[in-house]
């Protein structure tokens, strides 16, 4: 007999009888007794089908049914399922799941990974003569006949775990089709309660039988029956209920769990307004065990007088209810899209991820990302009243871009109720795109990618600048590269404190992030050229605005991210190698072979000889200049810089060693002015906030000998102090 596939021959026409055909639309007793009539022929018909020669079939009708019977389609495969992808972070080494991502909640086991108490509950609740027949049970046909009789309608359903099987593999694909209209018909014609519903899965669940085992089918089905809500598949319903394995569920929750698959939402554990219907079905198939020979009737007696007692594991879907890091979790999930190894296009990549299966393995670094969150949480209070209280903790790793730290002092609650100010949605630590925030004034830390167009252009750090407060014509200023001309009125900008005037060294005005000193090397200098110096180290706004490159520019108006700025320090720490942060490292799909993950996008952003300079001058800045509250002093080279906007509401702290780079913002998060300065958090002056947060943190990263760092190299001696020729780009 030739095969026919489900997915390329259309139905053949239905069995030309009327009184059939409009079978499930009348009611009443004739109904019921056509009924009868009906499924007791067409067990007639199905044993002849199936075993007997048609020579030997006298009744024409009966030749017509048969003929009907064989033309339907007999192929389906089992294929993938929709399972739950996991998110991994590492712990003392060690990858370890934090989340799990679904749209259907399954974890699709092995034969082994089932308990012979379900499989014998299957076949006990479902189909006791499950290993005698070949996918149909013409004596299950004419039971359902008498009680459809008995109902006036299609309401018992005849159906073998192979024809149930079948059935949920229509739904899954129906509900796998992307256009509406097309997902509701195969919807319904894979759910709808007709006899031709019923025949075509008669006919693939014949085929199925030819095709697998019947451990295989058994199994096909456990792994895709549901239990209620989005619970999926045996493993994932043992979780949910009794929070076990499918391997080590005991008799009476096995009887239990199976007693679901029928009424899903009716004998549900979730309530324990189910839990009497539960039983009585749950009582019924211990007793079928029984018969049957899969129990002792000890073993039936004792799990009938087992109490429904669930052990219900809580909600476990999404970022929400990550076991760690749940910020990291919403921006490697947010990824997803960009992920080519999951598709060609962004739609392919979603649609992948929505069958699931995956697993996305992340650079975070648990142990150290607690000791963020505690230092975040005791510094900066998330119950803080007074004003809208942010700051955020990120590290990348200079080299790779490996993100190891993304913390923030809010906690994570993308649900749509929320849950009051102490939690939020917004990822501070990212872009727009990527996490909700639109970035904040990074003040004085932008004063890096001034200080390294200097250097690039042939100037020194031993060159005498002016940082006397005074006006500054915008005519003044050249923006030759990219073809501005800056005009208006003359720009005034002040220094941070009285007295940080005069004239100075650029590697004092360094030190001391003396503004007006800054100021007057833009001058003399293109802003293009320092905005492109800014992007080569991979600066860019969090709005995806252009970064801004008026004067002011120059000591830090544009609205960045912590992670960029994160980013661009650790190009520094890498002698001029600028990587692209990446937080996904491996991804693993459902068949178990690894995918490519985020790609290393690194480049020699800034000479070496530039970098080890402009490193030189940092680190000035951390062992006696504006940065020296926020070094742990444990011995380990570092260089940074500080950064406050004007009334100090936005405050930064972003340095980095050879192995690891730290940026820590605080500030006010609802546009609103408060100066950090004047205010007192958590018992001390706020403006030292973010370096209590950034001094322990640190410490904490440069006692793993993974991310403590190394000596830098040595400074350019002509960049330094002019010996030798000029160096320019």
């Amino acid at each position: 007999m030739t095969s026919r596939s489900i997915s390329d021959q259309a139905l053949p026409t239905p069995i030309s009888n009327p009184s059939v055909q409009e079978y499930g639309h009348r009611s009443g007793f004739i109904a019921g007794l056509l009924g009868l009539v009906f499924f007791a022929a067409l067990a007639g018909v199905l044993v002849a089908a199936l075993a007997v020669p048609s020579i030997l079939v006298a009744s024409r009708g009966a030749n017509a049914s048969i003929g009907y019977f064989n033309d339907l389609p007999d192929y389906i495969t089992l294929g993938q399922l929709p399972q739950r992808n996991t998110i991994f972070a590492n712990r003392d080494g060690q990858p370890v799941p934090i989340a799990s991502i679904y749209d259907q909640n399954r974890q699709e086991v092995a034969w082994d990974g089932v308990s012979q108490f379900l499989k014998d509950a299957t076949v006990a609740g479902e189909d006791r003569r499950f290993y005698e027949h070949g996918g149909i049970d013409p004596q299950s046909i004419v039971r359902a006949a008498a009680g459809n009789v008995a109902d006036a309608g299609i309401t018992s359903g005849s159906s073998t775990i192979s024809m149930q099987l079948v059935k949920n593999i229509l739904i899954q694909r129906a509900l796998e089709i992307k256009d509406p209209k097309a997902e509701k018909a195969a919807y319904s014609a894979a759910i709808t309660d007709t006899l031709n519903r019923k025949l075509r899965e008669m006919r693939l669940a014949i085929g199925l039988e030819k095709r697998y085992t019947k451990n295989e089918v058994l199994l096909g089905y456990l792994n895709i029956a549901g239990f209620g809500g989005t619970t999926y598949g045996i493993e994932a319903a043992a979780q949910k209920y009794f929070s076990v394995s499918a391997k080590d569920v005991t008799l009476p929750q096995a009887a239990s769990l199976i007693a679901m698959v029928q009424q899903p939402n009716l004998r549900n554990l979730s309530s324990p307004n189910h839990y009497a219907a539960n039983k009585e079905r749950r009582d019924l198939i211990l007793t079928d065990m029984e018969s049957l020979g899969y129990i002792t009737k000890i073993q039936m007696q004792e799990a009938i007088a087992t109490p429904i007692e669930p052990k219900l594991l809580g909600p476990t879907n999404g970022c929400l209810y990550a076991a760690d890091a749940k910020f990291a979790c919403d921006y490697a999930l947010r990824l997803v899209p960009t992920l080519a190894s999951l598709g060609a296009t962004p739609e392919e990549r979603t649609a992948a991820w929505a069958r699931g299966g995956y697993q996305l393995f992340t650079s975070i670094d648990l142990n150290q990302q607690d000791v963020a969150q505690a230092n975040l949480s005791a510094s900066a209070p998330a119950t803080e009243t007074r004003f809208a209280l942010g700051a955020a903790a990120v590290s990348v790793q200079p080299g790779t871009g490996r993100i190891l730290i993304m913390a923030q002092n809010k906690g994570y609650d993308n649900s749509a109720e929320g849950s009051g100010a102490v939690n939020t949605a917004v990822n501070y630590s990212t872009d727009k795109a990527y996490g909700g925030s639109a970035g904040f004034a990074t003040g004085s830390t932008y004063k890096i990618f001034t200080l390294t167009d200097w250097l690039e252009t042939g100037h020194r750090l031993s060159d005498v600048v002016d940082g006397t407060v005074r006006s500054f014509p915008q005519s003044s200023f050249k923006g030759t590269l990219c073809g501005e001309t800056f005009s208006g009125a003359p720009y005034k900008p002040k220094n941070d404190s009285p007295g940080e005037g005069g004239s100075m060294t650029v590697a004092a005005a360094t030190q001391n992030s003396v503004n007006v000193a800054f100021i007057t090397m833009a001058q003399k200098l293109d802003l293009c050229a320092i905005r492109s110096t800014a992007t080569a180290m991979g600066v860019h706004r969090a709005d995806g605005r252009q970064l801004d490159d008026y004067p002011s520019a120059t000591i830090g108006t544009n609205e960045i991210a912590p992670l960029t700025m994160a980013g661009a320090i650790a190009t520094i720490g890498a002698n001029g190698v600028y990587c692209a942060p990446t937080i996904i490292d491996k991804v693993v799909g459902p068949d178990g072979k690894e995918l490519p993950a985020q790609p290393r996008q690194c480049t020699q952003a800034v000479a070496p000889n530039i970098a080890s300079t402009v490193a030189s001058a940092l680190s000035a800045v951390m062992r006696a200049g504006t940065g020296q509250p926020g070094n742990p002093r444990d011995n380990v080279p570092i260089v940074g810089k500080t950064g406050t906007t004007d009334d100090a509401d936005q405050n930064w702290l972003i340095a980095t060693t050879t192995k690891a780079s730290l940026a820590v913002w605080v500030g006010n998060t609802d546009g609103g002015r408060r100066n950090f300065r004047h205010t007192t958090i958590a018992g001390t002056n706020g403006y030292n906030t973010k370096f209590n947060i950034f001094r322990a943190t640190m410490k904490s990263l440069n006692s793993n000998p993974e991310y403590r760092g190394g000596a830098f190299p040595a400074p350019d001696p002509r960049l330094v102090n002019g010996t030798g020729a000029p160096v320019r780009k």
